[in-house]
């Protein structure tokens, strides 16, 4: 299973972004016999855009084939995407390693709406 989280940074160490389409970095974590087998940073090209970064940003994440997908926010346009695609969405925040931890142990539950407005991490 690989999940993509939005990250404030490069590691397991990190924590969540609550943004999703304007988070720095996207951690794509490989699970395998419920443990973590392997995570690798990709840069998140779409927190600069002017908009559309909910899309781009879920594009890339399906790109890397992510059966589900870990933030705290997610607004309405990325969620429609994970939808159409078929990948889980489940909130979570705090340091990625725990957090991941929590999906494993079956503690996040899956998240059926959006759940921040269009535009949220706009600066």
């Amino acid at each position: 299973m690989k999940i993509g989280i939005s990250s404030t940074g490069k590691t397991l160490d990190d924590n969540v972004d609550v943004r999703f389409g304007r988070c720095p970095y996207f951690l794509i974590v490989e699970i395998e016999d419920k443990r973590i087998k392997g995570a690798k940073a990709v840069e998140n090209t779409a927190a600069a855009q002017a908009g559309g970064a909910g899309i781009t940003a879920a594009q890339i994440v399906a790109n890397e084939k992510a059966d589900a997908v870990i933030s705290v926010n997610f607004g309405p346009r990325a969620f429609d995407v994970f939808n159409q695609l078929g990948i889980k969405v489940y909130q979570g925040q705090g340091k990625i390693r725990d957090v991941v931890q929590q999906l494993i142990d079956g503690k996040l539950t899956e998240t059926t709406t959006p759940t921040g407005p269009m535009h949220q991490g706009l600066k």
